[in-house]
Parts: structure tokens; sequence; C-alpha cells
């Protein structure tokens, strides 16, 4: 390896003490690992600055010469111009009227790599273009290739979940930094009956190098390692992740631990890598990681959709980083910590958790894709923003022409309030429950389940069916019957949680909490409220007070005693 490996150990040195707030997390779900034979690909995108509103794309002819403009996703700014296709397809978030779902999580890699002087395409315009150009999962895969090929990589190295309705794919890329165009990658088809999940750190290692039909990677994605004196082994040998994006103490700790967290729900074996998802990591030749969990892992059971959306909502509950347990969580248990997530005492450095659950998500979707149905109908964008833990899920059909109004782009944004719009109703929600958690979570979670569930109910006994015939017959009023439902279930879904707003500031006002008698405030036969509940502060909490302040607080009694 001669300098590479001395490279490495610098890179693992400085970000081995970087604990940054990293964002984004993605679970994939293959047909035969869920219960009714669908498809799921989950994303929570995650950013204190991300505003979360549902985008959408309408399909549409072209001229001939027509040209596309391309635009930095994150950043607005205009990178160039490329040539448009001649038809685009309906995209309703990260969703196409052919059931093709694309989630992303960003694991950044070697910063050599980061900028490409010419390169237009960033992650987010790869994702909405194939999206808008893309039928299939494996049409995804090749397109990402031609698109960086011809047009360059600007972005950094990227995790991306690409599914259909039969099966489903985990591509990662990185650019190759100045010098020439393109991207090297690694694209890995999930096996049938597996569950894989990526959390802004790679996870792809070694790859089968003659298996087209389950492994598809840039021609130089080991030459290219090669010529930069990052490997120098066999090439059976090589790991995409371990050369160009070595896993860091953060790595683990703030990255992995999402996805052994997911799989540690549903798979009873996963506790001999909690060690590993800690950040106690294990190095061998070429300085890679040797104590790595599994790619993809077989669940012990089928998981259902509303499996999958509760699996979206977890703060390490029941292991040794539950953020529910220590002092941290506060008097009322908030399974919180407010950034920055790092930070030293006495020359030690100290790190928050960074869980599935957190309160900076923007907006987060279960993709679900069904081979049953007419592809209009069989997708369903399950849709929500903020918070997974006091959110929603609404159903979004894929074949659907119009937003509702409470989700829809310039609804409000981050720095303006709309009291129509989903984001800012779910946030008051959120963080007025953020006050006294562990009491408001129990009228919270226990609304979004039986909302959830009604609408799973809901959308397969009656919507599909009611949809796919008449797709038969008449398609355009099929899209519409999706359409208006999409719209009315979504605007419904706001609505409701308003309501629910309203009721929880009414209840734990200043404190206090209101009684209830037969499902509505208790008041005295004269019809004032009755005197609230004060149940204050649990012991363990006062005990700390005490350690704290007690020698200022405590009682000392009449003088003379």
């Amino acid at each position: 390896m001669r300098k590479s490996f001395f490279s490495l150990l610098f890179i693992l040195l400085v970000a081995g003490f970087s604990y940054q707030s990293l964002a984004c997390t993605n679970f994939i779900i293959t047909k035969g690992a869920s219960a009714d034979g669908s498809v799921m690909i989950t994303y929570s995108a995650d950013s204190h600055v991300l505003y979360g509103e549902l985008f959408y794309w309408p399909a549409r002819d072209w001229p001939a010469g027509s040209m596309l403009d391309v635009t930095d996703w994150d950043s607005g700014k205009p990178m160039g111009k490329i040539p448009q296709v001649k038809h685009t397809y309906n995209v309703v978030g990260n969703m196409n009227e052919h059931q093709v779902a694309i989630g992303e999580t960003t694991y950044g890699g070697r910063e050599e790599l980061f900028t490409q002087k010419g390169a237009i395409m960033d992650y987010g315009s790869l994702i909405y273009i194939s999206l808008q150009r893309c039928k299939t999962a494996r049409e995804v895969v090749k397109n990402f290739g031609e698109l960086t090929e011809k047009y360059g990589y600007a972005s950094e190295g990227e995790s991306f979940s690409i599914s259909d309705a039969n099966e489903a794919w985990i591509l990662e890329m990185i650019g190759k930094g100045e010098g020439q165009l393109g991207a090297v990658w690694v694209a890995m088809r999930v096996p049938d009956g597996y569950i894989c999940g990526h959390a802004n750190q790679a996870r792809i290692t070694t790859f089968p190098l003659n298996d087209p039909e389950n492994c598809i990677y840039s021609k130089d994605v080991i030459t290219f390692a090669r010529s930069k004196g990052w490997f120098d082994g066999k090439d059976e040998e090589f790991s995409f992740s371990d050369t160009y994006a070595p896993v860091t103490f953060s790595g683990a700790r703030a990255c992995e631990a999402r996805v052994w967290a997911m799989f540690n729900r549903v798979n009873s074996n996963m506790g001999q890598y909690e060690d590993y998802a800690m950040g106690h990591l294990a190095r061998g030749k070429w300085g890679y990681t040797t104590n790595r969990m599994p790619l993809w892992i077989k669940p012990d059971k089928k998981v259902s959709v509303h499996d999958v959306m509760n699996l979206m909502r977890d703060h390490f509950e029941g292991t040794k980083m539950d953020m529910n347990k220590d002092l941290g969580a506060g008097p009322f248990h908030a399974p919180y910590r407010w950034r920055p997530m790092t930070w030293k005492i006495d020359s030690v450095d100290y790190v928050h958790e960074r869980a599935i659950s957190t309160q900076q998500t923007g907006f987060i979707f279960v993709a679900q894709s069904r081979n049953w149905l007419p592809d209009p109908v069989g997708g369903i964008f399950w849709f929500g923003v903020d918070d997974t833990y006091t959110m929603v899920f609404s159903p979004m059909y894929c074949g659907m022409t119009k937003i509702p109004e409470a989700y829809k782009v310039g609804n409000g944004d981050m720095l303006h309030y709309s009291p129509t719009s989903a984001f800012w109703t779910f946030n008051l929600v959120a963080n007025w429950a953020y006050t006294k958690y562990d009491y408001m979570i129990k009228d919270i979670q226990p609304l979004q389940q039986e909302m959830e569930n009604n609408y799973i109910k809901q959308t397969s006994q009656e919507i599909d069916k009611k949809a796919a015939e008449l797709y038969k017959t008449d398609k355009k009023a099929a899209i519409k019957f999706i359409t208006d439902y999409s719209v009315k279930t979504g605007q419904a879904t706001v609505k409701r949680w308003q309501e629910l707003f309203q009721y929880l500031v009414v209840k734990y006002i200043d404190g206090n909490i209101k009684k209830e008698k037969d499902g509505k405030f208790e008041t005295n036969p004269y019809g004032v409220p009755v005197m609230p509940s004060q149940p204050g502060y649990s012991n363990w909490w006062l005990k700390e007070i005490v350690k704290d302040h007690g020698d200022v607080i405590r009682e000392t009694g009449p003088a003379g005693h």
C-alpha cells in the first residue's frame, strides 16, 4: 500500500473526533421480506434547514431540441443544461408513475474527491431526472452511470436506495475529484427476502465482479483506486466503502448505529454487532474494518407496511444507547438532544446519540410498490413531515396529478410560518410535546397509529380495488379517483393534527394536566374547570436536583433545632 495506509490513518484520526449532525436514513425491504409482497424503501430527509413539502412534476411531452436546466438540489445554484428527453413521467415526491422510487443518504468519503471542475450533475439532479426518465430500478442504475460519465458528478459520496415493484438496489457513488469528469460506483441488488439500509456511511464492501444480474459497477471503480495508491491487492479483495469512505467512530456511532437499530428490531441475532454500532472498530489489512455488520439481513418474520413505518420511529429503545434513560432526557424523558452533538469536559470528548427519529426531519416517506396492481395505483408514496415519532404517514398514490394544499411547495417555508401547512402543523405538536414528553406522547401516538392503520386498511381494502377496476375501462377516471382520495386524505390528516395541537395546548398549559371524564375536560356542576393534576417531577429527577443544589433548597427547620 506504500503511502495509502498512512493517508487512511490520518483520515481516521481526524474524522474519528468529528461527530457531525449527519442527515438521512434509508431502509430497503424486498418483496420476499414484506408481508404482502410489496417492495418498500424509506427515506428520512433530515436537515436543520430543510422545509418539508411534497415535490411534483407532471408527465409531459417535450419538443425536439428542448434543453433541461440542471440546478444543484441543495443550494439552488444553476449548474448547466442537458438535452431533454421526448417524454418525462409523472413524479410525486421521490416516486414516479411506474412505481420507481429513489432515496439517498450522504456519506461524504474522501475529501479530495468532493469537487470536480466542470461537473454539473449533483445527487439531487440524478434522483429527480432519473425519476422522470426511468421505468425500472435497473434503468435508474444505468442512467446514473451514463449521466455522471457524460456530465460529471458534483456531490460528495452518496448511497442511494432504488426500487420498483419487483426489486430493490443499493448504489454507492463518489466523484473522481479534480482532473477528470465522472464517478466511481457500485450497485448491488438486495437479495429477495432480505432487508438492507444505509444512514450516512458507505456500506458496500467487497462485491461480485462477474454477476451483472445482481451487481453492476463503473468499469474503473478498482483501477481508479489503484491509480491513487489507495489499494494494491487482488480485485476480489477490494472494498468500496473501506477504500473510498472508511468507517470512523462517528461513521459507526452516528450513522451505522441507525441501520443496526433497525436490523436489531427485525433480527434476533444482531446483538453481536452492538459493539460495532457503538463505534468500537477493529482494523485489518489495508486498514479495512473487520468487525462490520452485514450489508443486508433476513428478518425473523416478514414485515408489513405499518411495521416499516414504525421502524422509522426509534431512539435506540432497549439498547445501551437508549435515549430515554439517561439524564440527558430530562425530567420528562424526552429522547432528544439539542445540537451540537459533541462536547468536551475536562479534556474528555463526549457525544449525543444520533437516532433514526430526530427533531430536524424535513420530510419522510415509505415508498410502497406492488406488482399486482396497475402502476399508477400500485405505488403508494406514504408521506409525512417532521419528527417521525410524532407525525402521520398519509397515502399519496404515485399516479396522482395534484398535491394537497397543506403539503404543496410554496405553502410556507423555513422562515415563514403558514397555519395551513403540514410542516408547521406537525412541528407545533412535536415541539409542544418536547416540553412534557412522557405525558404528551401517550396522547399523540395512539392517534397516530389509529390514523395510519385506518389509511392502510382503507387503501388496501377499498381504494386499490375501486381504482384498479376503474383503470381497466377508464384510465383518466381512475387517475382522478386516486388523486381526489390522496388530496382529501392529506388535507384531513393535517386538519386532525391541528385539532390535536389545540387539545394538547389546553390540556398541558403551564405544566398542569387538566382532568378528563367521558372524553371531555372535567368541570364542576357550574362549568368551572376542576383543579388540574400537578404531578411535578419524578423522584429520580428530584434526587438530581438535590445533588446539584441541595444545600440551598433544603428546609433547615426552626431556629435552635
